[in-house]
């Protein structure tokens, strides 16, 4: 019986991993969220309800496993959330869209051409002949 193995056709998306099948982003993310989380645990036990220290725990240390783990198109949380907050928030909601009309355009072309046209046409009047003298 073979074995098959798949390989990805776009090795570009293919991501390194480097300790427990996790990359170097997924290990920082889960060792700040361990260094934050368990002191918060040891810290909230003290009161004497460990279900309470461990939500708090949980609370503590869900946005960095969101930050480890959320990819969307490719782009890590805080990319997306850069990019969200800079169409919504940031940059105005109404932008003005102007067309550059081409018959619009035409018209101009024509007007100038028209405008040329009597320009030259005064002039040719105003100049004379060759062989004759303008009178004063």
């Amino acid at each position: 019986m073979a074995a098959y193995i798949s390989v990805p056709r776009d090795l570009t998306r293919v991501k390194s991993k480097i300790l427990f099948n996790l990359t170097k982003r997924q290990l920082l993310c889960f060792g700040v969220a361990a260094v934050i989380g368990i002191p918060i645990f040891f810290l909230l036990k003290k009161s004497g309800n460990i279900s309470l220290a461990t939500l708090g725990m949980i609370l503590v240390m869900l946005p960095l496993f969101f930050l480890a783990m959320y990819e969307k198109n490719g782009q890590p949380m805080e990319k997306v959330a850069k990019h969200f907050i800079e169409a919504k928030l940031i940059r105005p909601q109404i932008r003005l869209y102007q067309t550059d009309n081409y018959y619009t355009i035409l018209k101009r072309q024509a007007q100038v051409e028209r405008e040329v046209r009597a320009i030259v046409s005064v002039s040719k009047r105003s100049v004379p002949k060759k062989g004759t003298k303008k009178k004063f």
